[in-house]
């Protein structure tokens, strides 16, 4: 029985540390004769987890940070890019991915719940959120189901996009990567005689995809260096992937390279913390050594260093930081594996969460009241057929919004408006222009949020230094938590370096188009 226990242990903190990552890739054959045209400038876009350009401007300013400083001064700081909503990483590489809110590439959350199946997807998180959701169903939502189902076949990603105009692209280890590629994955052994996923699984891909320590094209990522390291899921890792395709000239089109390490220590830390960008830096020092020179690096690459989300210090008193939704709604009954037939269902993902009303007979309008009166809830939104509706434990009124009206906003986004503005910090000129302040490209991505999925949904929103938790969540109090549509979780930095033309709008869901711009038809 011991035994088992510590089995069971080992499975949950793989799964848990690694997120989709206790798999392995089968070497890709002849690599070199499925390559497509290459005829423009490369693009390579290392996403580096929770970067934020405060702490970033710290560290350079300090001399700390000279891979990211010569990046930056021979190219283009933006300093307020808008991310997607919410502020979670697979929604976020979804929106990057795809070019379109979650309205359209329909992955909700790092935690939704999914009614026609009626139980939550979860892509790893704590270990009593994976426990109580099934170490199975975890492992193949997260390997299997993320890219195959749960993203939306009505989008085309990146990858798919350039394979279709004739470039080859490369994915290391980013969570989101469906291209027009196969690739089969051998699951380890430990793995598939517990039952959590099936010996064979073929995804599709990127021509070069890199995902872990048992996914590599780089023989110093080697799997007992990095087999306690998240299975290879750490900027050296990364990093020595694209060194790889850089020193043998198998650089493609395209690379999105994902650099993780830094949101571990935020959200142990709080965003101040900046040791992590530190090694950022070490990281980007190891790929342009790859090059003669650093000078070489950015005549024959374009460089694009981007965050992903900010982070917002979560005090350090949890009686006051943390937001109970079982405690505040414990009145009604929740969903769990054992008890599939609650009321309610709940889906954290740390600064907002999801509040979905499963028992038909439960209003709506009962749940918002009893979430208005908790003041550290910044604003409640829910939706009914196109119209979304938002109130405030800090305002009276409610305000109301939809796509198309009279109302157009910095993006060229028309909207219906009406009611209290002041909800969502909107500043409604007499020009009938919307201007967005606290919350950034609100209504698009808090109505990309809010459709993202069928069902009776609420939205909560904390407000900044707090977070959202349920009976079985990971909390980080005394450090640093996303999620949020407030600016603080939102807004994040971009180096451009060498690119011939620099992005028309700062959000991240307009990106895609540009790069595909940058590297223009074949």
């Amino acid at each position: 029985m011991k035994r088992k226990v510590i089995v069971a242990a080992i499975l949950i903190v793989v799964i848990c540390a690694s997120f989709l990552l206790a798999l392995s890739i089968s070497p890709l054959k002849k690599l070199e004769g499925r390559l497509m045209n290459n005829t423009k400038k490369p693009v390579v876009l290392i996403v580096v987890d929770s970067l934020m350009n405060e702490p970033l401007q710290k560290v350079i300013e300090e001399g700390d940070a000279p891979a990211l400083a010569y990046l930056m001064n021979n190219g283009q700081l933006h300093q307020e890019m808008i991310s997607s909503y919410p502020t979670m990483s697979v929604t976020i590489d979804s929106t990057l991915l795809t070019g379109t809110y979650p309205n359209q590439h329909k992955v909700p959350g790092l935690i939704w719940f999914k009614e026609d199946e009626n139980r939550i997807i979860s892509y790893g998180s704590g270990i009593s959120e994976i426990w109580n959701n099934g170490i199975k169903n975890v492992a193949l939502d997260s390997v299997v189901h993320l890219n195959d189902s749960h993203l939306s076949k009505e989008v085309r990603t990146l990858h798919e996009e350039l394979a279709n105009r004739n470039h080859s692209s490369a994915s290391i280890n980013g969570l989101l990567y469906r291209g027009n590629f196969q690739h089969r994955l051998n699951i380890p052994g430990l793995i598939t005689m517990a039952d959590l996923l099936p010996k064979d699984i073929h995804i599709s891909g990127p021509a070069f995809f890199s995902l872990g320590t048992l996914a590599q094209y780089n023989r110093e990522n080697n799997h007992h260096n990095f087999i306690w390291q998240r299975l290879g899921i750490n900027n050296q890792f990364t990093a020595n992937e694209l060194k790889y395709l850089i020193k043998h000239k198998k650089l493609p089109s395209f690379t999105l390279a994902y650099l993780p390490d830094a949101d571990a220590s935020i959200h142990k830390y709080g965003p101040d913390h900046i040791k992590g960008i530190k090694k950022v830096d070490q990281a980007v020092q190891d790929i342009l050594n790859s090059f003669p020179s650093w000078e070489d690096a950015i005549q024959e690459v374009t460089w694009i260093i981007l965050g992903d989300s900010g982070q917002s210090y979560v005090t350090d008193d949890k009686k006051t930081s943390l937001i109970d939704l079982n405690q505040i709604l414990e009145n009604y009954t929740f969903w769990e594996r054992k008890n599939p037939n609650a009321e309610l269902a709940i889906a954290v993902n740390e600064r907002m969460a999801y509040i979905y009303a499963i028992d038909q007979q439960v209003e709506l309008s009962e749940i918002v009241n009893v979430l208005k009166k908790d003041e550290r809830i910044g604003f409640i939104a829910w939706k009914s057929g196109q119209t979304n509706y938002v109130v405030s434990p800090h305002s009276e009124g409610k305000l109301e919004f939809s796509p198309e009206g009279k109302y157009v906003d910095d993006y060229n986004q028309s909207w219906r408006v009406v009611g209290d503005a002041s909800i969502l910090d909107l500043n409604m000129t007499k020009e009938q222009h919307v201007i967005y302040q606290d919350y950034p490209d609100a209504l698009a991505r808090l109505h990309g949020a809010l459709h993202s999925q069928e069902g009776r949904v609420i939205i909560v929103d904390a407000k900044p230094s707090y977070e959202f938790i349920e009976k079985h969540s990971h909390d980080h109090a005394g450090g640093g938590a996303h999620g949020s549509l407030h600016k603080v979780d939102s807004v994040v930095p971009i180096i451009v370096t060498g690119a011939s033309k620099l992005p028309e709008s700062n959000r991240l869901v307009d990106l895609k188009n540009w790069i595909l711009q940058l590297l223009g038809d074949s």
